[in-house]
């Protein structure tokens, strides 16, 4: 009973950090349902059908204000699963145990959180629309509002690619990718991000569940609990201020970076000791 009361509430803060930084939260359930004793394999297949739902319901929330860019999904997300199949099969060759590739891509967030910071702090007010949807007339003039599709395709490539090799969720690469590559205001970036990612939970979500690597019990509980969470996330992310709203996407990623960093390079250092 307290686990299921635990994995409620690990539910709720999931949807929070999806719904407002539009990732799809397996960096707080993870190792959050490891910590309540669910072996590694079933803890990283478990999380996955908790996304969808967070998706979703985020999605939603996002979709009333007009702040997704369909468009951008339909580029995105295609190449994206692909290569996330294609990334999940090619893991067990890679050399390192992934080490390396972590913190390749710890120092990727960290650059993407350093250029959304630093362009929240060089405007001399609030951000014009860094972080407004397209189309609404407030767009910067150095975003297009109709960028190729090979940027979004590149970008989902990318995340879609690092999500099945190295297990993280795709919407850590994804948000600063449709925001500085794909050009899209960052507040719509994260709504669009949040259904890339829901998209991209399916097939790892049959895979896994084929394979019997989910508990559904854990998975059926985080799921009810991160649909709320997800509208109270995304609900937050509107209502603050672009600058800040900038600020805290920034941050979220630079702590991220900070603690892969950290951890695989203790991880490597232990492997090469």
């Amino acid at each position: 009973m307290l686990r299921d009361v635990l994995t409620l509430l690990l539910g709720v803060g999931t949807g929070v950090l999806s719904g407002a930084f539009g990732v799809g939260g397996a960096i707080l359930s993870t190792p959050g349902i490891r910590l309540l004793g669910v072996p590694p394999l079933i803890a990283v297949g478990t999380t996955l059908p908790a996304v969808l739902p967070s998706a979703i319901s985020g999605g939603l929330r996002y979709q009333r204000e007009g702040l997704i860019d369909w468009r951008a999904v339909a580029f995105t997300v295609p190449p994206g699963v692909l290569t996330a199949l294609g990334g999940a099969v090619a893991a067990p060759a890679v050399p390192g145990q992934g080490h390396v590739l972590q913190i390749m891509t710890a120092a990727l967030l960290a650059l993407s959180a350093w250029r959304i910071g630093r362009r929240s702090g060089s405007a001399g007010g609030e951000e014009k629309s860094a972080l407004n949807p397209p189309g609404n007339g407030g767009d910067d003039e150095d975003l297009p509002r109709r960028p190729g599709p090979g940027r979004y395709a590149g970008v989902g490539i990318v995340a879609g690619g690092l999500s099945g090799l190295l297990g993280i969720g795709g919407g850590l690469v994804l948000v600063p990718g449709l925001n500085q590559i794909g050009r899209l205001p960052l507040r719509t970036s994260v709504a669009t991000s949040l259904i890339c990612v829901g998209a991209f939970a399916v097939p790892g979500s049959l895979a896994h569940g084929l394979l019997g690597n989910i508990d559904w019990r854990v998975a059926l509980l985080l799921a009810v609990t991160v649909i709320p969470g997800a509208r109270v996330g995304a609900g937050v992310a509107l209502r603050l201020r672009d600058r800040r709203l900038a600020q805290l996407v920034a941050a979220f990623l630079g702590v991220i970076a900070v603690g892969y960093a950290g951890g695989e390079l203790v991880a490597l250092l232990g492997s090469t000791g």
